[in-house]
């Protein structure tokens, strides 16, 4: 009889774990659909529909030389159908700013530096963030007010560091200090070659941002505000009514003269 009994509530008490781990399952195979369904493709991976070209010295939509463009899926930087870089620094821009967000993207380095180009830009783009919209640009201005996620690839020998910070028209602050530096390091590793890498952006408003290399937290910081030194960051102030700090903002991918390749370009909305 207490065998009996021992053994019907060992077999109920096998059943109510099996169906605990099932609910467990459940509950988490909901969680990961739930996750992936937040993340919005920015890039469709077939044309450029919902960005927007801006190249120095050249009208707003003006895609000279077809230097943005797509191929076998990718959102690409080329320089074949020029003879010299000519100062021509391209943003594209999606079309909608964000304030809270996490941004991810692959990107990586192929071929060789545009006749003409600086030496600092060969494998060198950058992701800008909380930036000015394309149509406040100037039609001579090179870079858009922004925080500038830099995006450096190896040159074969040395330590370059990539997702780290350059700030045209703005500062931030790190460790309770106001940085001024135009370009600071991050701690990221070397990407030698044209090895894939994955960046993610972190932004939370005006209060902190995080770079994520590959996995890995490389920087962070906080409060991104307007140089109120730089012209075109003073339009901006006066826009927001005399507000320094940038909360909110465009995001646009670089073409700096060196050919660059972007995919799964994608984010995912937080809240505020």
């Amino acid at each position: 009889m207490y065998r009996s009994i021992a053994t019907c509530a060992a077999v109920l008490a096998l059943l109510l774990l099996t169906q605990r781990t099932a609910w467990s399952d459940d509950a988490a195979a909901a969680d990961s659909s739930q996750s992936e369904k937040a993340w919005t493709q920015l890039f469709n991976g077939s044309n450029l529909d919902g960005w927007n070209v801006k190249l120095t010295g050249f009208e707003l939509g003006d895609n000279v030389g077809d230097t943005f463009r797509v191929e076998d899926g990718k959102l690409v930087v080329r320089y074949d159908q020029y003879e010299k870089f000519g100062g021509r620094f391209g943003h594209i821009f999606y079309q909608h700013p964000f304030s809270h967000y996490i941004l991810r993207l692959e990107y990586r380095f192929v071929g060789d530096q545009c006749p003409g180009g600086p030496g600092w830009a060969q494998r060198n783009s950058g992701i800008m963030i909380h930036g000015q919209s394309a149509e406040s640009m100037r039609k001579d201005q090179n870079f858009p007010v922004s925080i500038e996620v830099q995006l450096l690839g190896g040159l074969g020998s040395g330590e370059r560091p990539t997702a780290n910070v350059c700030t045209p028209g703005t500062h931030f602050v790190q460790e309770g200090k106001l940085v001024k530096r135009h370009c600071n390091s991050s701690s990221s590793k070397t990407y030698h070659g044209d090895q894939w890498v994955t960046v993610e952006v972190e932004v939370h408003g005006g209060e902190s941002i995080e770079h994520r290399v590959n996995g890995e937290t490389v920087f962070r910081y906080t409060k991104p505000q307007l140089d109120p030194n730089d012209a075109d960051a003073r339009k901006r102030i006066e826009q927001q009514g005399g507000e320094k700090l940038l909360t909110a903002g465009s995001i646009s991918l670089q073409a700096e003269s060196h050919p660059v390749e972007f995919r799964k370009i994608e984010l995912r909305q937080l809240e505020d």
